[in-house]
């Protein structure tokens, strides 16, 4: 079996990203700033911030975490969108309430938007973002494949939709409702998914010489998993993302992306 190392990548990334961090303070003097707004004390999400602020702080950008009860997180998100040394915020999911979701990520100014969910964003959502680098980083021609895309949440799938729409290429959204998915999947040369749902792709459904790329994030006997089985990854003859170090790395590299490019255009609105 072939890896999609996203670790590997990340490196390079992050060692990118610094050098760009230094040259916004040193020519600009500009401090990237990032916020993180959480409603919910949840075990994966606080693990999820402590990552990001130890990958700011790698590279040089501030990552502040903001706890607030839901009913006020409108106060604190309006301050942070009034906050001029305040580049990005995200607000860390799930909510305490998830059915506010929309609502509360739209009050996000969308110049700040860097996790790309509210309606009016300009930066592409962290995942997708990391999915298409990955991709691209091991030298897999979306132009030229049939891709299947699992999935059509809002953190992944929906905003890959739109990009491939936009892109012009020829690919099949598979969801819970699609009733021949196993036929869809064995025709597809490179395969998308992100469900959440533990062990949906089996080996039975992909083609020898496949890219598959799991960005799935399950729970299953108290351990972290994604979308694809366990005899998948005894295939020799197939390229696919390792159980760590995959799209997720690249993920966080792809939020501090659209911070630094928001500190950026920020400075550069200043000059003018």
């Amino acid at each position: 079996m072939k890896e999609l190392n996203g670790s590997e990548l990340a490196g390079f990334i992050k060692e990118r990203q610094a050098k760009e961090v230094r040259r916004l303070k040193q020519s600009l003097g500009v401090q990237p700033k990032l916020a993180i707004v959480y409603t919910l004390e949840h075990g994966p999400s606080l693990t999820y911030m402590g990552m990001k602020r130890r990958y700011g702080a790698d590279i040089g950008v501030e990552a502040d975490i903001h706890f607030v009860e839901q009913a006020k997180v409108r106060e604190l998100l309006e301050e942070l969108n009034a906050d001029t040394s305040v580049h990005g915020i995200i607000v860390q999911l799930p909510l305490a309430d998830a059915s506010e979701t929309d609502a509360v990520v739209n009050m996000i100014a969308p110049e700040k938007d860097v996790d790309g969910l509210g309606e009016t964003a300009p930066y592409t959502p962290a995942t997708p973002m990391a999915i298409l680098w990955l991709l691209a980083g091991y030298n897999v021609n979306l132009e030229k494949s049939r891709i299947a895309l699992v999935g059509r949440g809002k953190l992944v799938g929906a905003p890959l939709i739109d990009i491939f729409t936009k892109s012009g290429y020829d690919f099949v959204l598979i969801h819970s409702q699609t009733p021949n998915t196993k036929e869809l999947l064995l025709e597809a040369d490179v395969i998308i998914t992100a469900t959440g749902r533990a062990g949906l792709i089996t080996s039975d459904m992909v083609k020898p010489g496949a890219v598959v790329c799991d960005a799935g994030v399950a729970g299953e006997k108290g351990k972290t998993v994604g979308d694809v089985a366990d005899d998948v990854y005894e295939r020799d003859d197939i390229t696919l993302t390792p159980r760590k170090g995959g799209v997720g790395p690249l993920t966080i590299c792809a939020l501090f992306e659209n911070t630094i490019r928001a500190a950026e255009a920020t400075a550069e609105a200043s000059a003018r």
